[in-house]
Formats: C-alpha cells, sequence, structure tokens
C-alpha cells in the first residue's frame, strides 16, 4: 500500500500528541503537518499537500468549518476527516455540505480512524452508523423519500426490536445486551434486516422505519 501523506489540525496539543501516538504503528501513514488552526493548516498545505487531513471543528483564528469549505474549493483533492466531539446533527451536517469527506467522533477507535483514513483516500468518502444515520435523517427532512425505492418487508417482531435499536444508533453488543442476546445472533438479524428491507447501509434502515411508522424523528 502506497503511503498516505496525513495533516492534523487541532488547537490542543495534547489531543494532537495522543492522535500521534495512537497512529504511530500504522506504517501506511505519514504525518506531514501539524497545525493549530485552520490559518496555520492552510500556509502549510499550499507547499506541501497532504492526501487526507484529519480536523477539528472549535479553533481559534479560524475554524474548522471555514478551512473545510476554503480547502474544499481550492484544493478539492484533497480529502477532509473531521475528529470533533460534537456529536449534533447540525455540526456533522455542516461539515458534509462544507466538504467534508466523512465526521468521525474523537472517542473512535483506534481501528476505527485508520479505517476511515484508508477509505476516504480510496474511495473518497466515509460512512460510518452514525454519518448514515445523520443523513438519513437530513434527506427525509427534505422530502427524497419519495425518490427511494425499497423491498416490501415482513418483520418479525425481534427483527423491529433489533431495528429500532439499530435507529438509536446502538452497537451489536449494546442490541446484545438490552435484548438478552449473543452478539452473533445479532449480527444474524442485522445482515436479514439488510436482505429483507433491500438496503446496503444503515440509512436505508432508518428510512425504512421512519416510512413504515417503526420509528418518528
Amino acid at each position: 500500500m502506497a503511503l498516505i501523506n496525513l495533516a492534523i489540525a487541532d488547537d490542543h496539543k495534547i489531543f494532537r500528541e495522543g492522535l500521534k501516538f495512537t497512529l504511530e504503528d500504522y506504517t501506511e501513514l505519514n504525518l506531514i503537518i501539524e497545525a493549530i488552526n485552520g490559518k496555520d493548516l492552510i500556509d502549510q498545505i499550499t507547499n506541501n499537500k497532504p492526501d487526507v487531513i484529519l480536523m477539528d471543528i472549535k479553533m481559534p483564528e479560524m475554524d474548522g468549518m471555514q478551512a473545510t469549505a476554503y480547502i474544499h474549493q481550492h484544493f478539492p483533492e484533497i480529502k477532509i476527516l473531521v475528529l470533533s466531539m460534537h456529536n449534533e446533527d447540525k455540526y456533522i451536517l455542516d461539515a458534509m455540505r462544507l466538504g467534508a469527506s466523512g465526521y468521525l467522533l474523537k472517542n473512535a477507535e483506534p481501528e476505527e480512524i485508520l479505517d476511515a483514513i484508508v477509505t476516504v483516500h480510496a474511495k473518497g468518502f466515509y460512512f460510518n452508523d452514525n454519518l448514515s444515520i445523520t443523513m438519513a435523517k437530513e434527506l427525509l427532512g427534505i422530502n427524497f423519500m419519495h425518490r427511494l425505492h425499497q423491498k416490501e418487508a415482513k418483520l418479525n417482531e425481534r427483527e423491529i426490536e433489533v431495528l429500532k435499536l439499530i435507529c438509536e444508533e446502538c452497537s451489536n453488543s449494546e442490541i446484545a445486551d438490552k435484548l438478552f442476546l449473543s452478539v452473533r445472533t445479532v449480527e444474524g438479524y442485522r445482515t436479514r434486516l439488510f436482505e429483507k428491507i433491500g438496503s446496503k447501509n444503515i440509512a436505508g434502515l432508518v428510512i425504512y422505519a421512519v416510512k413504515n411508522g417503526i420509528i418518528t424523528i
């Protein structure tokens, strides 16, 4: 695998150091830029372009949203992964509208951060369950439902229970605990839901659940 040149933009040195320590074992990553805010980042990438940027939102002088918009406009080949403590839909949607290619929380596991970096570099985007659910809510909110065609699905009571918990952003292990099932059993239910509903992602499950009155948003 070719090296992925990486930039980190965050005003907290302790977080930058922790992130560097977390990612240092992954030999496919090459950290070339550390920036303390959006302006510092833009000044550096003018002469030293990374492939992927890990971008905080709240930074002084020029925040992550402003930097994301500028970089997306002037350096569209650079992929931006927002890495933030903010889990509210507004932050997620604003970042994606401004040109981010993915959105992670700062408490994400190292493996997920690596997966996101590699995926966004290869495919141009990274959607985890949380982002998929947020985007699904947005699509529903602006009346895109009529463009979505899904299979007619007959779900049993247990499948509906699992679907509701997926829509609440519960992980497989959390669902297993709530329903007194094994994680493997939950994984089986999740797979069957994708097959029955005809969806390939979490967003499709959320849209199906709303359309059929299983959940409300």
